[in-house]
């Protein structure tokens, strides 16, 4: 099969779209013939050798991808949830089953959690095996762009919003970086849930589609401060919740955005994760601050659902052969347009 591969961590020249062993599935996973993938900053990180909480160690020609769907070629002896014909989408977040916090109903806390594209062989592949427990059933009217693109984003940003900061209708919330994956689904989330939205990026253009998809403010933050934004607009209170994925270049400004008692949630840290912090003002203001990573099979399936009656749309920025996989690294790395990008294997084109 054809694989995007690359075989040492750099820029985006170490990608390659080549060769690859045919995977077959051990008992308990499927193997799928992928249609669709979609490219997450992550890739970007897996592909410098960045993980989360250091230099990443992966076997090498690693194959990177988090996102993909398509159509079951084979299972294993022991899969009963899936046959061959199903539309499937990949969750990522792989977990242990068996320690506390797996039991406990929390998988993306388990001390083994892992995901795949970035800790293990990813999905952006002609043909890709998964664990059946990752796959998600899609239903046929779904078009393979779509179900390739929600999985990740979507369900980060519903673990974010809805679990871990609890937004309740009538609250407001501030979404940096709504151009973004993971932010342009808060966006869409948080206008589901009934809060007041203001949304920020760094264009004219990106910001009209925050506002089509449920943004009721949006702030460009490359002509004006976002913090001293939301103080005017909120007469100097603050919002009650604050997305933040940007990390040290915005985490200063977010705290200044909280109202007294607000909740700032994080899932990533794109410019650096060791920002300067105001340990007083989060005391005596009382501020919440909440990590978060990926989605339980529970909520994967509460928002997907959602994804899959229309309520919610990644809105797709680009359409690329996995031959040019490069460039799409290139195009988040530049934070060109709105949404997902999608790549397609070159035998589906």
């Amino acid at each position: 099969m054809q694989a995007v591969q690359f075989s040492e961590h750099g820029d985006t020249d170490v990608i390659e779209y080549d060769d690859f062993p045919d995977p077959e599935p051990d008992d308990d996973e499927v193997l799928v013939d992928v249609k669709a993938g979609a490219l997450n900053h992550l890739d970007v990180f897996t592909r410098m050798g960045l993980g989360a909480l250091g230099r990443l160690d992966v076997e090498m020609p690693h194959i990177p991808g988090s996102d993909a769907a398509g159509v079951v070629a084979e299972v294993g002896e022991d899969v009963a949830r899936f046959e061959p014909g199903d539309h499937v989408a990949v969750s990522a977040g792989l977990s242990c089953g068996h320690c506390e916090f797996c039991r406990d109903g929390e998988p993306t806390l388990c001390e083994n959690f892992q995901i795949i594209g970035e800790h293990v062989r990813g999905v952006h592949s002609e043909q890709t095996v998964v664990p059946a427990e990752n796959l998600v059933p899609v239903p046929e009217h779904v078009d393979w762009e779509i179900a390739a693109a929600s999985p990740l984003v979507f369900q980060t940003a519903w673990r974010m919003l809805v679990t871990r900061a609890d937004l309740q209708p009538g609250e407001s919330i501030l979404v940096l970086g709504a151009s973004g994956g993971v932010g342009h689904a808060a966006v869409q989330i948080a206008d589901y849930v009934g809060a007041e939205v203001y949304a920020t990026a760094s264009t004219e253009e990106k910001l009209e589609y925050a506002a089509e998809v449920g943004a009721d403010h949006t702030i460009n933050y490359d002509a004006e401060n976002f913090a001293d934004a939301i103080a005017d607009v909120t007469d100097e209170r603050g919002v009650d919740v604050v997305v933040d994925h940007i990390g040290k270049a915005t985490w200063q400004d977010s705290l200044d955005s909280l109202a007294k008692g607000g909740r700032i949630v994080t899932c990533g840290a794109t410019t650096g994760r060791d920002p300067e912090t105001d340990l007083n003002a989060i005391f005596w203001n009382q501020y919440e601050i909440h990590g978060s990573t990926m989605g339980t099979p529970g909520e994967v399936d509460d928002v997907l659902e959602l994804v899959w009656k229309g309520e919610f749309e990644p809105r797709i920025r680009e359409t690329l052969p996995m031959s040019e996989t490069a460039r799409a690294h290139e195009i988040i790395s530049n934070r060109e347009g709105f949404g997902k990008v999608v790549v397609v294997p070159d035998s589906e084109l």
